[in-house]
């Protein structure tokens, strides 16, 4: 299917410019993309449920008789609403139609449609609200619905793919061979193309989407790897082998099986053929920064520069803080690089130009044009999921093939991991030092808000500091209190204590301000979004209240309850939620039985998929287009062994494999994540 890729969307009948430029908009511009733009949902109106056997709250096809006209009312606020009765000729079925004034000419009594709805009741009696209904001779079939946009129409989007099928030719090409197809019971593209766009029956459906999902898993998987060997460079920066014992006798803390473990991998890659790749992956204080100080430890001391990029100022000031706290004592020299200019910023960046300076830590300033390094040997992206894959190839380049390591703590549950980094060796933090407190996590309603306030004031009496987490900088229409809202509120609760607010609209120097102050203790309560969620590490801090809790991912709440916990005291975290929704409750009851973060990690990915992990598509991965990596986990697991035997035996590289070649090029060149050799 190679050539229709390449064919554009306007070749199509009844797609011009306009409409061409709306495909465009959907990710379809050509007529191969079109056919890969598959249904988000369908409509099955091929099976007819008898009233009586019609179960509430399912979403069912009745055919029925409209027994009397519908009946005419206004409502509050001058809406209108039409309501009638149809019968199966066993039982009745109310339906009520809001504010279409066509209704009456519509559904004529005496005629028979099919009606698709969810039912509900009405007393004893079935119902449905605002039904799709159609003539009860429509052919029983199921409907694709599509991704739409303004101008273009889940139905205009289906009469553009009938014509783009209709150009397949009659013998298609398939980019599975043979063997995998049949050792992994998968039906042929052309087959699995018709059905997922317009099946006869679910079953069909299932079939084919299995094959297409299977098949994007493999293209992925495969593309990852020829990244991750792309990747696996000669090492231009060997560093002698061994564990760093020197640097372990400055730390004023003993080193973690895990971290012992963690660095000695690091280590044996740096003192390889090739350069170091390695995800360091861990827990909410797991101890990240340790393991890449002793990274760095001989990277400097072999005579190259190290850098550090963190997502945020926040972060990147305190990492300086505590690896200059560490470092500098023993002869390192550290510099701090984040947005801005002046002479501070030039001296800075003059001194990593230089090489003066051993060990650069910033944010995104470090990527800048301006930025040289004077030989750089390793480069460390902490809380990964942050960046897209292009960012961290930006700071590598500004070194000749440097070793590169990434930090995340956002725990993600393994599988997981090897298709989010696909291109790196996973080392897994799996213990915390000793000392971390299990912090008490409860959930209530705002009518207990007062309470909880008087909970707080129990820590601030025992000499504590604490969070307040507001979802919102500006209220919205959803009612929630804007940040200002809140902390006046706050104020009046707590009289005499010294509140401070933190957000990111702030400017720099305030956000430094807020956060300089509530570290010395100046500042008891902090009020503040999410971007305390990251590089906030204050000992004193032991209790954090979240408002709205339900707004939140898993995996970001527990990030925000990482900020508390990290000193000797007691902590606790109360989650305020008047969530009813039965997912939402789920997850936070979820959240509120455990602190392990992979736990919580496998419930996130369960209950939302693997989107909470990674935030708005900033990871880098290609995008997915019919896979889901939490719906499909054991396919996933299939074509990743599917793709290690494949790669291993060198059959990538075989005529056999040429078609499978041209997907994986199709579907990684758009990312710009990774240089492709095929």
């Amino acid at each position: 299917m190679p050539s229709l890729f390449e064919t554009d969307i306007r070749k199509l009948k009844g797609v011009g410019e306009k409409r061409a430029a709306l495909f465009a908009k959907l990710g379809a511009p050509t007529v191969g993309d079109l056919l890969r733009l598959y249904p988000r949902d369908y409509q099955d109106w091929s099976e007819v449920t008898p009233i009586s056997e019609a179960g509430i709250d399912e979403v069912c096809v009745v055919r029925g008789e409209v027994a009397s006209p519908p009946i005419e009312q206004r409502i509050r606020g001058g809406k209108l609403m039409h309501r009638c009765t149809v019968t199966d000729g066993v039982s009745n079925m109310k339906l009520t139609f809001f504010n279409n004034r066509y209704i009456p000419s519509l559904l004529k009594e005496g005629e028979t449609y099919l009606f698709r709805g969810r039912i509900g009741a009405s007393g004893r009696t079935a119902s449905m609200v605002s039904p799709e209904f159609a003539p009860a001779d429509r052919s029983a079939e199921i409907v694709p619905i599509y991704p739409a946009t303004q101008g273009l129409t889940s139905r205009s989007v289906a009469q553009a793919v009938r014509s783009a099928m209709a150009l397949l030719p009659d013998t298609l090409e398939d980019p599975l061979p043979g063997e995998i197809r049949e050792q992994y019971k998968l039906c042929y593209l052309g087959y699995a193309l018709e059905n997922v766009h317009f099946p006869k029956t679910m079953e069909d459906l299932e079939i084919a989407r299995r094959r297409l999902v299977f098949e994007e898993f493999l293209v992925l998987q495969l593309g990852l790897m020829e990244i991750k060997s792309g990747s696996r460079q000669e090492n231009l920066h060997p560093i002698p082998g061994g564990f760093p014992e020197e640097f372990t006798r400055l730390l004023p803390f003993k080193l973690t099986g895990a971290q012992q473990r963690a660095v000695t991998e690091g280590v044996k890659d740096m003192s390889g053929p090739s350069t170091m790749n390695r995800l360091v992956q861990g827990d909410v204080g797991s101890g990240k920064t340790a393991v890449a100080a002793a990274l760095c430890w001989p990277v400097i001391k072999a005579g190259q520069q190290a850098a550090l990029m963190a997502p945020t100022e926040i972060l990147a000031a305190q990492h300086y803080k505590s690896l200059s706290g560490l470092l500098e004592p023993a002869g390192v020299r550290c510099g701090l690089l984040t947005g801005g200019a002046g002479a501070e910023h030039k001296r800075v960046r003059e001194g990593i130009r230089s090489g003066e300076i051993e060990l650069a830590i910033g944010t995104h300033a470090l990527i800048s044009e301006k930025v040289e390094f004077h030989e750089l040997g390793l480069v460390i992206t902490d809380e990964q999921h942050r960046f897209g894959v292009k960012q961290r190839m930006a700071l590598a380049q500004k070194g000749a093939s440097p070793h590169m390591l990434v930090m995340s703590a956002t725990p993600i549950p393994r599988t997981l991991a090897l298709m989010a980094y696909g291109d790196l060796d996973v080392s897994v933090l799996d213990e915390l030092p000793p000392g971390r407190q299990e912090i008490a996590t409860y959930l209530i309603g705002p009518d207990k808000r007062g309470r909880a306030f008087g909970y707080v004031r129990k820590f601030l009496d025992e000499g504590r500091q604490g969070y307040l987490v507001c979802p919102l900088i500006e209220g919205d229409e959803s009612g929630m209190m804007s940040l200002e809202e809140y902390l006046s509120r706050v104020r009046e609760a707590f009289p005499g204590v010294e509140v401070a607010a933190l957000h990111g609209r702030m400017k720099p120097a305030e956000k430094e301000q807020v956060m300089a102050g509530f570290a010395k203790g100046d500042t008891r309560l902090l009020v503040a979004t999410t971007v305390v969620e990251v590089g906030m590490d204050v000992p004193n801090a032991a209790i954090m209240l979240i408002e709205n809790a339900e707004r939140y991912g898993l995996s970001q709440l527990h990030q925000l309850r990482g900020r508390i916990g990290r000193g000797k005291f007691q902590s606790a975290c109360i989650l305020i939620s008047a969530a009813r929704n039965p997912e939402s409750v789920e997850r936070l009851k979820v959240f509120k039985s455990t602190n392990d973060g992979f736990a919580i990690a496998d419930a996130d990915l369960k209950l939302r998929g693997p989107g909470d992990f990674f935030g708005q598509r900033q990871h880098g991965l290609p995008q997915l287009k019919i896979a889901s990596m939490s719906m499909d986990m054991e396919l996933l697991k299939e074509a990743q062994k599917c793709a290690r035997r494949i790669y291993r035996s060198g059959a990538l590289e075989g005529c056999d494999y040429r078609l499978l070649r041209g997907e994986i090029r199709r579907l990684f060149e758009k990312t710009g994540g990774g240089r492709l050799a095929l």
